[in-house]
């Protein structure tokens, strides 16, 4: 069904070591190859996966001027609505064919980060819009620590490593809505080629085709989730730390066929980020001679800065 590798957390979990050792095998090898892997076995019950497509369908499908309300200025889209367009893939001029939503950071026990990180928005017309949200957001950043403990003892670090960095971190929650095209694009797709930005991404909503990544050959390969999966992949960020030893794969979401072209699409992407202070420089045990370092340092605080300003999201 998808050349993407399948991978169920339930191993990762599990009291029994082989079936963890296992675990942290399969995905650290597909993360070193296709930069991709479809997870079941997450923190995502199937009743609050339909409760949060239930509410971003109503939000999407509220009055323009409505949803324009929720547009806040100054904040380069990290929270609230982004409407149609804003966005383009870095290097295109072409705004990308949709509109989405940002869910941030519920901040615990940090002012400091309280105040460095925009407020969520609360919208007023949809009671359980900003519950289901928040509730998405928490078990979609548990099956992500998981998911880096993983990779943490792939990369041999200790298994908590990037708990300190995530625990408060930057991510964000993204639904987004790809309308209905209503008239041939002029060199514009659902969301052109593009590598993420963070860690990783968690995505919902890859359950038909559309999504494509590209493989180490150039080629692209539809990536088609089940109904109970999650496509995670591989972001900059991961791929710098790791001097590139964990592949940030080149992906894109193409325009369906003319026939399904009155239909919407919608997907759920999950962008974990760690806290702006995180060192990205490249881990030393992913250099030697025959891997040469490949980034200069920075932090996750630069690095996203400098790439909100390519994606046209923030003005230098």
């Amino acid at each position: 069904m998808s050349a993407i590798p399948s991978v169920h957390l339930g191993d990762f979990l599990s009291d029994d070591p082989a079936k963890k050792e296992k675990f942290v095998q399969e995905i650290g090898a597909a993360f070193e190859d296709i930069g991709f892997v479809a997870l079941s076995g997450h923190f995502l019950s199937n009743e609050l996966v339909e409760k949060l497509y239930e509410e971003i369908k109503h939000f999407f499908g509220l009055p323009q001027q409505t949803k324009d309300k929720y547009e806040i200025a100054g904040i380069g889209g990290q929270r609230g609505y982004t409407s149609f367009g804003k966005e383009h893939a870095k290097g295109r001029k072409e705004g990308d064919l949709k509109e989405f939503w940002h869910f941030g950071q519920y901040v615990e026990n940090d002012s400091k980060l309280e105040k460095e990180y925009p407020e969520n928005v609360t919208v007023e017309e949809l009671a359980d819009f900003n519950t289901v949200g928040k509730e998405a957001y928490k078990m979609l950043e548990k099956t992500a620590q998981y998911v880096l403990r993983a990779l943490s003892l792939h990369l041999g670090l200790e298994e908590t490593y990037f708990d300190q960095y995530i625990k408060n971190g930057n991510s964000i929650l993204r639904p987004i809505h790809y309308p209905p095209i209503t008239e041939e694009p002029k060199n514009a797709v659902r969301a052109a080629a593009h590598g993420d930005i963070n860690l990783i991404t968690l995505l919902m909503g890859a359950h038909g085709k559309g999504l494509q990544v590209k493989d180490h050959q150039g080629n692209w390969v539809d990536a088609i989730a089940r109904p109970d999966e999650l496509m995670i992949n591989v972001g900059d960020m991961l791929s710098r730390l790791t001097n590139n030893k964990l592949k940030s794969t080149i992906h894109q979401v193409v325009n369906p066929p003319r026939e399904l072209w009155g239909t919407s699409r919608y997907s759920i992407p999950f962008f974990m980020h760690p806290i702006s202070e995180m060192s990205l420089n490249c881990l030393e045990n992913c250099i030697d001679e025959a891997h040469p370092k490949q980034f200069e340092d920075t932090t996750a605080g630069d690095y996203l800065n400098e790439r909100l300003i390519e994606l046209g999201l923030v003005k230098k």
